[in-house]
């Protein structure tokens, strides 16, 4: 038995129950509700390790729910969407999901996502007492504080995807990292080879990091049939 809790936010009733019984019987520890006002209550009592969370709900729906957790802290937040579009992908992960998949599913599919989550949060907890304080072109990234911020301390906001490719790219320079590697390590999953969402949070840190410092555009560079690369030095800060 795995001491693992998660907290499963689903309003069809058939799909709640499935899904509940077949996560206890992979082990986990389980409670499942309909919408935001009942999430609310469970969240009163105690903080699961794990939320898998329905987009289309009554009420609240998914992404206002997904905002409002991300704000209130890190807990992992698996998101489960009939809308399975790349935009309805990338709106979920830029306001915080650690992850999606699209309705229909494979039940052992979700297991699998599950465990990826929860090996990457194994891996962050590893190394919390380790300072991860990464420099570069006047910038510092915070990797425990989740920060990026200029010389003269002032922060530069980015979003949970963004922060995520940038820890990724920053602790490997100089080495070109596939779109399948950083989904993988940021997302904790099997990479779609047709998933664009990588494609556009670049984009989204690029022009944030030019607005940081001169520059910064420039430092996530494109590797013509290879992916991306971190194309300046990093120290430890």
């Amino acid at each position: 038995m795995s001491d693992r809790t998660l907290l499963v936010v689903e309003d069809d009733d058939d799909i709640r129950v499935l899904l509940t019984t077949f996560l206890e019987r992979e082990g986990f520890a389980v409670r499942s509700v309909a919408d935001a006002t009942a999430m609310d209550r469970v969240l009163a009592e105690a903080v699961p390790d794990l939320v898998v969370l329905d987009l289309m709900l009554p009420g609240e729906d998914g992404l206002s729910i997904c905002r409002r957790l991300r704000a209130a802290g890190r807990m992992p937040i698996l998101m489960l969407t009939a809308r399975n579009t790349s935009v309805d992908r990338i709106v979920g992960l830029e306001i915080g999901a650690d992850d999606y998949l699209g309705k229909p599913f494979e039940p052992r599919e979700l297991i699998a996502r599950i465990r990826a989550l929860f090996r990457r949060i194994d891996a962050e907890r590893a190394v919390a007492t380790e300072s991860r304080r990464l420099a570069f072109e006047g910038l510092v990234l915070d990797v425990d504080a989740r920060t990026l911020s200029r010389g003269d301390g002032e922060a530069v906001p980015l979003t949970s995807a963004e922060f995520d490719l940038l820890v990724c790219l920053a602790e490997r320079p100089g080495r070109v990292l596939t779109r399948g590697q950083l989904l993988d390590w940021t997302r904790g999953r099997i990479a779609d080879p047709l998933d664009r969402t990588i494609d556009v949070s670049i984009s989204r840190l690029r022009r944030k990091l030019a607005e940081a410092v001169p520059g910064g555009d420039r430092l996530v560079t494109t590797v013509r049939n290879g992916g991306y690369q971190f194309s300046t030095t990093v120290t430890r800060a």
